[in-house]
């Protein structure tokens, strides 16, 4: 949830006084000793100060001498300048601020945030190194200007890359989920955390973990897809590549979040309809499977409730599942206005204050929201007073942060090292290389009849460049991501990729959307002149041309947070210039820019050729011409269902069986719904085939507590060089309790030349074969499992059975 603030911005003089003030004050203390900082300045190596003594002992000894307004401040974020915070540096003021006593995290703090709802213009965000600077002032302020000098823990999100002013983009979590690259996303993880680093932030809020089952939902473009084994192995590699670098991953959104009814978002995030059984296999299966396996240290907790109880005021959720059962020790963060929502939306609360009751005792660590700290630690503070939170639990609340800081090394070196050098390491030469790489392989082709494509410019002439966006590039600095970034939109890519020698027109033929959209999704209006114009004029250039590239799809207004929309056809009335284009004859190449599936029938059924670039990164512009004209041969595949219409949702992968098959077998009848998928989960095309061959299971005959190596081999058996993104799917042939029909346990991405063969393994392991028994254990049953091999959900290639004893 993000607000509009209008706080004013301090004076340059002003904050040079507080540069100066605060550097008189650190050379009078002389608090910095060599191999330790005397935080407390008592003149002495307390525990806590003393790097070689276990972190838990330390956490004891910093906790017995704090005072209860320095615990209390320890569990509230402070929004970073301008969000909520009015100053971009330390003021003499701050001594009269509640964080005179300290801050348990600062947010989003000079990062130059771009949205469509905030804008936090600073100079302090760039050059990189000035940024780093400016974190170290601050951080300063909080060491040397408090009693206890505990570090700050400075947050960032960072799920496309990290929150900062012309930091490495990465194209949308959607486009992450379809390059089903394992090692890329590791190796993205690396470079967020890397730059966090570089620039002074120390956590960051990413992955999203969340299963997007409702395509209508509006943040299915910030998440890997639909399957919870897909989304769990690729949030690992993005927690374990940023904490490598030494900086706190935080996962999103704790718990049951990405299925409000009805795909409804806003002031509506509740009433997720998900029966206990379904909630751990699909919605807390990548929360489990990637805090057991990566160990991240944070973790948000959602807005929404669960079977009548808030997730933030959840005992159950917030220590019984995410500590007692998944074994988190880090500390959780809340979603923003989540702890004020059980009062004001879920009325489980009489009043705010027994709202904050309430989530402290259910195991909440942080509350964060747009208002200031105080708003929170004052009734924090009276019911303490009050004896009706204990300093035994304040203790334990305040210790999971205090540990998760030392773990950062916050209390051995609170400094970013060399902030000169943080312009060597963000956003370098390499990064743009990785984030061009994972912008190439996010592209799927979705149909090519014909082999219309690749291109071949040397028989092209005139092209022409219809659509809404083939001129917008609002997509490539969509939320939470890097901003600022120059971008490349797709007629200029095509432009300079063809260079002089074809004629590229251009023409837009019609707007996102039309005047009474959304309305006109269900009451549709006669085209006005101006927009009959605009589509005749596109027609006009079609006539003339060799091929028509139309961009057509979502911009940042019609898919993100608080965003859902009610239909998944194409907005306003580019499916009325679609259908004006393909009617000239001229073969027409459908290229989309979304968010979200979206129920493209008509366009699949006589469009020729279609590429999904969902919402790509400032590069889309050269990555879709790469790809049209063949340079980069598209191997992304579908992380989520494109369903043919919104009267089939839900309708996702997996599912339980004969749970989406449609009116044929056994007592039925009738034709009066439309069935089966438009693109399943998993597909995508490529401008070279492949084979599938000699499926090896072993041992074919297993215990349930062995693991099962599985081997296939592929050749690539085309004439271009080309990846493919080998599936492992597993069914569970006979079970004590319903089952998924099957499910995905495995995949490789991998590379091959013409001719060239690979052979790709896997191995299961107990937990890929187990179910959740009649008694809500996981086990792995006796009996007999099927592997299948395939480029797709549907498109099963080869089958071999094994047993467990």
């Amino acid at each position: 949830m993000r607000k509009k603030y209008y706080l004013p911005r301090i004076s340059v003089v002003s904050v040079f006084i507080a540069g100066l003030a605060l550097s008189a004050s650190a050379q009078q203390k002389n608090i910095y000793h060599k191999g330790w900082i005397d935080f407390n300045k008592n003149g002495k190596m307390d525990v806590f100060e003393d790097s070689s003594q276990p972190i838990d002992k330390r956490v004891t000894d910093l906790l017995s001498q704090m005072t209860v307004e320095e615990k209390t401040c320890q569990m509230a974020t402070l929004y970073g300048y301008k969000r909520v915070l009015k100053d971009e540096m330390p003021v003499p003021n701050w001594k009269n601020e509640i964080w005179k006593d300290g801050i348990a995290n600062i947010d989003e703090e000079l990062n130059n945030l771009t949205s469509t709802t905030d804008k936090a213009t600073t100079p302090y965000s760039y050059p990189y190194s000035k940024h780093a600077s400016a974190i170290n002032t601050i951080q300063k302020w909080f060491v040397e200007e408090t009693r206890m000098g505990i570090p700050v823990d400075f947050t960032n999100e960072g799920i496309h890359g990290l929150n900062h002013d012309r930091a490495t983009p990465l194209p949308a979590p959607i486009s992450i989920g379809s390059t089903f690259d394992k090692h890329l996303v590791h190796e993205a993880g690396q470079t967020v955390g890397r730059e966090a680093k570089a620039l002074g932030y120390t956590n960051v809020y990413a992955p999203i973990l969340d299963p997007a089952r409702d395509q209508r939902w509006g943040r299915v473009v910030e998440c890997y897809g639909e399957n919870p084994f897909h989304i769990a192995e690729l949030g690992k590699q993005m927690v374990l590549g940023i904490q490598e670098e030494g900086v706190a991953s935080t996962l999103k959104h704790f718990a049951v979040y990405s299925v409000p009814k009805g795909g409804r978002d806003g002031s509506a995030r509740t009433d997720p309809h998900v029966a206990p059984r379904e909630m751990y296999q699909i919605y807390l299966y990548p929360f489990r499977r990637v805090i057991q396996e990566a160990h991240p240290m944070g973790v948000m907790s959602s807005y929404n409730d669960w079977d009548g109880v808030p997730i933030t005021g959840s005992y159950y959720f917030l220590t019984e599942l995410l500590r007692q059962k998944f074994g988190f020790n880090g500390y959780v963060v809340s979603d923003s206005e989540a702890v004020e929502y059980l009062y004001s939306k879920h009325h489980v609360a009489a009043d705010y204050k027994e709202a904050v009751r309430q989530v402290v005792e259910a195991g909440l660590n942080v509350r964060t929201n747009f208002t200031m700290p105080q708003t929170y630690i004052m009734p924090l503070r009276e019911l303490i007073k009050e004896n009706k939170l204990s300093m035994k639990l304040i203790d334990s609340r305040v210790g999971d942060v205090l540990r998760v800081k030392f773990r950062l090394g916050l209390f051995d070196d609170p400094y970013v090292k060399d902030p000169k050098s943080s312009d060597k390491k963000v956003h370098t030469v390499a990064d743009d290389a990785m984030s061009l790489k994972m912008n190439r392989e996010s592209m799927v082709l979705l149909k090519n009849e014909g082999d219309l494509l690749p291109l071949d410019k040397s028989k092209l002439k005139n092209i022409l460049v219809a659509g809404p966006l083939a001129a917008e590039d609002n997509y490539a600095t969509s939320r939470y991501g890097p901003s600022h970034n120059p971008v490349t939109n797709v007629l200029d890519g095509i432009k300079k990729y063809v260079g002089k020698d074809v004629n590229v027109n251009y023409v837009k033929g019609c707007n996102v959307v039309d005047a009474t959209w959304p309305e006109s999704e269900i009451i549709e209006t006669p085209l006005t002149a101006q927009e009959q114009a605009g589509i005749d004029s596109a027609v006009a250039q079609a006539k003339q041309a060799d091929v028509v590239i139309a961009v057509v799809g979502e911009d940042v207004k019609r898919v993100g947070e608080s965003l859902s929309r009610t239909g998944l056809d194409l907005p306003g009335r580019q499916l009325k210039l679609i259908q004006a284009l393909q009617a000239t004859g001229k073969p027409v190449v459908m290229v989309m820019i979304n968010g979200q599936p979206l129920t493209i029938n008509w366009e699949n059924k006589y469009v020729p050729a279609i590429l999904e670039a969902w919402f790509p990164g400032p590069q889309s512009g050269l990555v879709v011409a790469e790809t049209l004209f063949g340079d980069n041969n598209p191997g992304g595949k579908l992380p989520i269902t494109f369903p043919k219409t919104t009267g089939q949702i839900e309708f996702n992968f997996p599912f339980k069986p004969a749970s989406q098959a449609g009116q044929g077998g056994d007592n039925s009848w009738g034709h009066t719904s439309v069935n089966g998928a438009l693109y399943p989960y998993g597909y995508g095309l490529s401008y070279t085939k492949f084979e599938y061959s000699n499926l090896q299971v072993s041992p074919e005959k297993e215990n349930s507590q062995g693991d099962v190596k599985v081997s296939v081999d592929i050749t690539n058996t085309g004439s271009r060089k080309g990846d493919d993104v080998v599936q492992l799917y597993l069914k569970d042939e006979v079970s004590s309790v319903t089952t998924y029909e099957y499910d995905l346990r495995g995949f490789e991405r991998i590379n091959l030349a013409p001719g060239e063969k690979k052979t790709v393994e896997f191995t299961l392991h107990p937990d890929d074969l187990a179910l959740l028994d009649k008694n809500m254990n996981w086990t792995v049953e006796p009996g007999k499992f099927q592997v299948m091999i395939g480029s797709s959900s549907i498109d099963i290639k080869l089958k071999k059975e094994f047993e467990v004893q």
